[in-house]
């Protein structure tokens, strides 16, 4: 079984098209003790990222020019492939349940509207590394296939 990985380990890459964004959350995320962050300002290069940086956790934003969140949402989650988890928060100023509604539809795990609380942001993003560690750590434990 692999050792675990700490949160402070954890890969997490920031997609969003406001430089100021980018810059807070990279500031609240260094504050909660995440040394290992991405950000991204060009959605295009977000598949070319995920293969490279192998994120643990996606910050996402929706409404960026030439490729909005949703489409990010539905090739990330192609990217990611079947077995694995790759939790994907959103992060929008859309207040509209339809927003919400097909985030979620298209895989995002939870949905943080901007501005955002930076308290409740980093429980947040915690409660997200913390799921994908575990799954990390469940994926370590299973037997092999044939096995009883």
């Amino acid at each position: 079984m692999r050792p675990a990985r700490s949160p402070a380990e954890a890969r997490i890459l920031v997609i969003d098209d406001e430089p100021a964004n980018l810059a807070l959350v990279e500031a609240v995320l260094a504050r909660e003790g995440y040394a290992h962050v991405e950000t991204l300002a060009d959605p295009r290069r977000a598949a070319e990222r995920h293969l490279a940086f192998r994120p643990d956790l996606v910050l996402l934003d929706l409404m960026m020019p030439s490729i909005d969140g949703y489409a990010l949402l539905d090739s990330l989650g192609r990217l990611t492939g079947e077995g694995d988890l790759l939790p994907i928060m959103v992060l929008t100023a859309d207040t509209s349940i339809e927003a919400k509604r097909r985030a979620l539809a298209l895989g995002a795990r939870d949905i943080v509207t901007k501005p955002f609380d930076v308290f409740e942001f980093g429980l947040r993003v915690a409660n997200l590394i913390e799921l994908r560690l575990m799954f990390e750590q469940t994926q370590g434990q299973q037997p092999p296939s044939g096995a009883s």
